[in-house]
Formats: structure tokens, C-alpha cells, sequence
């Protein structure tokens, strides 16, 4: 197995630390092994390829980082063809709430999702994956 070396700031890696001992793994590279994995597969859901999609994108920032909000505006009008809706909201004294309803495929929403979780200081991202066509033919 190849070793590989990953930058992180140190709070991250504490929280990578804990999480290992309070559920049981035998250490980080299992953790971020999983993690991977998780992360490549998500957007792999054969039910959702090819159809007409809808995304919804939530994005948490602390309001006084501008460049995430830049970078934000910025991702709104280079995929203004995806982005259906977008909303900017303030959230208690010192976070932002950035929400995207998307329209489109997998593979544009994928490279969409992936560019806002590239972004540098965005603290969370959550999102949902549904087709236009009816959900009840993606249901297990």
C-alpha cells in the first residue's frame, strides 16, 4: 500500500484523532481511507446517471472571509446554466448560508459540488441529489 502525505491544519487532524478512537478504527489512514472512498463513490449512483437532476447546495461560511463569498458569485455566473436559484442569507453573528438549487446532470452537478468543496475557508457543504422525473424510481 502507497503512503501518501496530506497537508491539514491541526484542528482537523485532532477531530480525524477523536473520531478514529470513538468509533472503533485502528487509526487516521482508515479514516481518510474511508472517507476517500466515500467521497469518490457518492456521486456514482447508476439510478441517477443520465436523467434530468435537481441539487440543492448549502454552503456555510464565516462572513468575514469575502473571498468565500467572491468565489461563490463567481461559481454562480460560471454555471449560470446549472444554477437555477441562488440565495445568500445571514446566519446568527458571523456565518453565511449560500444555497443553490441546481438543474442538470450528475457529471455538472458533481464538478459543481467538487469546486464549492475546493473553495479555501468554506466550512460546510451538505447537499441532495434528486431527478426531476420522480423520485419515486430512484427509492430502494
Amino acid at each position: 500500500m502507497a503512503v501518501v502525505s496530506v497537508s491539514m491544519p491541526d484542528a482537523l487532524l485532532e477531530r480525524i484523532d477523536q473520531f478514529a478512537d470513538d468509533h472503533g478504527y485502528t487509526g487516521r489512514s482508515e479514516v481518510v481511507r474511508e472517507a476517500s472512498r466515500n467521497l469518490l463513490g457518492e456521486f456514482e449512483d447508476t439510478r441517477l446517471e443520465g436523467r434530468e437532476l435537481m441539487g440543492i447546495v448549502t454552503v456555510m461560511f464565516d462572513y468575514e472571509t469575502t473571498s468565500v463569498e467572491e468565489r461563490m458569485m463567481r461559481l454562480r455566473h460560471e454555471h449560470e446554466s446549472l444554477v437555477a436559484s441562488n440565495f445568500h442569507s445571514h446566519v446568527g453573528d458571523h456565518f453565511c448560508m449560500e444555497l443553490f438549487v441546481l438543474e442538470g446532470s450528475l457529471e455538472d452537478i458533481s464538478t459543481f459540488v467538487g469546486k464549492i468543496r475546493a473553495t479555501k475557508d468554506v466550512l460546510s457543504v451538505d447537499y441532495s441529489v434528486n431527478p426531476v422525473d420522480g423520485l419515486e424510481t430512484i427509492s430502494e
